[in-house]
Formats: structure tokens, sequence, C-alpha cells
């Protein structure tokens, strides 16, 4: 999925107060932590994760390995936190909050 420029400031303004949802420590990017992250994604649509590692390449490459598993759209990394936005269905069985509208694509 591919954000306009709109589209991720819009979704920086609503991730601001976010507290990280998923934490990834040393183990790194496991099929346990990918399968939380569906549903973390399923739930909210858009979620903070926060990666522990030591060295930018490490995080850099988590970071695409997880938008990779997961179909999300990555909308900003700051520091070592990363914002992703995977837009929910309304049929959606384990949807818990409304879905997020995201401004038109001009």
């Amino acid at each position: 999925m591919k954000l306009t420029r709109k589209q991720e400031k819009y979704l920086k303004g609503l991730a601001h107060s976010m507290k990280p949802v998923l934490m990834i420590g040393k183990e790194g990017v496991t099929e346990a932590v990918a399968k939380e992250m569906q549903l973390c994604l399923q739930a909210h649509e858009l979620i903070k994760v926060k990666i522990r590692c030591d060295e930018r390449d490490d995080f850099l490459r988590m970071v695409r390995d997880l938008e990779v598993l997961s179909g999300a759209a990555l909308v900003q990394t700051l520091g070592r936190t990363a914002l992703f936005y995977r837009r929910a269905f309304p049929g959606d069985k384990d949807r818990k909050k409304a879905m997020i509208q995201l401004p038109d694509e001009k």
C-alpha cells in the first residue's frame, strides 16, 4: 500500500500520543512477532512498534521485514520506533475500533 504525503501527515498526527503496542527485543522478527503484529493491525489499523537493537542497519532491516510480513505501509520511523498502517475491512469480525478515514489521495 502506498500512502500519499497528505495521508502520512494525517496518520502521524493520529499517532502522536500513541504508545507502542508491540516491542521487539534481541530475538528480532520471529513468527510469533509477525502473528502478534497481524492481530494488532486488525484491531487498531495504526500501530507503533518499538524495536530494541544497537545498530541502525539492523533496525532498518527489521522494519522492512515487518513491512513485508504484515502487508502494512511504513508511515514513519523515529529513533527506534516505527509507525505502521494497514487498512482494515468493515466486515472483519476481530475489529475493536472504528476504521480510520484517510484524507483523499489528491
